[in-house]
């Protein structure tokens, strides 16, 4: 079965950091592209950061200069560093992992971690 387990959630204050894991087993890890996306109550998900198998990146325009996606194929593991955090990036960040091939599309996604910063 396929499995995306997230850590690295927690309180931290304005102006902090935290450091989210997303590890997958299940799947050939290197063949996905790779996301993290966050939900805030009463708001819609939105996609934070995009890795693709050959390591590019996209992020959304809220985080650019402060979140960096990274993966490590060989620990099957995606990462996301997050800093200079403010409350709007109060959320619960979910790990994503999508594939298309030919007919077929595969987006498994992993059970969500908070993340809550305020003082």
């Amino acid at each position: 079965q396929v499995q995306l387990v997230e850590s690295g959630g927690g309180l931290v204050q304005p102006g902090g950091s935290l450091r989210l894991s997303c590890a997958a087993s299940g799947i050939t890890f290197s063949r996905y592209v790779m996301g993290w996306y966050r939900q805030a109550p009463g708001k819609e998900r939105e996609l934070v950061a995009r890795i693709t198998s050959g390591g590019g990146t996209n992020y959304a325009d809220s985080v650019k200069g402060r979140f960096t996606i990274s993966r490590d194929n060989a620990k099957n593991t995606l990462y996301l560093q997050m800093n200079s955090l403010s409350p709007e990036d109060t959320a619960v960040y979910s790990c994503n992992a999508r594939r298309l091939q030919g007919a077929w599309s595969y987006d498994y996604w992993g059970q969500g971690t908070q993340v809550t910063v305020s003082s």
